[in-house]
């Protein structure tokens, strides 16, 4: 039994496209899990006049969204907060969502517009290291 080389190339080609595939589908399972972790990240109200004056660091990770924060809290109201670390898509922009909670003390303030992931993320880091000061 003879293969004609135009079979042979068929099946690599096919072979190539199959391996190919896995590591789009995997990637497209990944964006589909920080999506969806996103979307759960739920707040608690943190009153921030009953957290000790102090510095502390939060972090909140989905994936590939990332965020450190450093939150110097004093006479019971946030005075700095700095981005230590923050890994994002296109959501550099977020950053600026900082300065909205100091302004409002409070974290849940209105996300910056087409960075609504990233604030997100950096929200909840702000929230996790107001956490450690209770």
């Amino acid at each position: 039994m003879k293969i004609s080389k135009k079979k042979i190339v068929l099946f690599i080609v096919i072979l190539l496209i199959l391996i190919g595939l896995i590591p789009g589908i995997v990637y497209l399972k990944d964006v589909a899990d920080y999506q969806q972790a996103v979307k759960e990240t739920a707040f608690k109200e943190i009153h921030i006049s009953d957290i000790s004056d102090g510095v502390y660091i939060g972090e909140y990770d989905v994936n590939f969204i990332y965020a450190k924060v450093e939150v110097m809290v004093q006479n019971g109201q946030i005075k700095d907060i700095n981005i230590l670390e923050h890994r994002n898509e296109r959501g550099k922009a977020a950053e600026a969502i900082t300065n909205k909670i100091i302004e409002k003390q409070k974290i849940n303030v209105d996300t910056i517009s087409g960075a609504t992931n990233s604030s997100t993320v950096i929200k909840k880091a702000v929230e996790n290291a107001l956490k450690s000061g209770q």
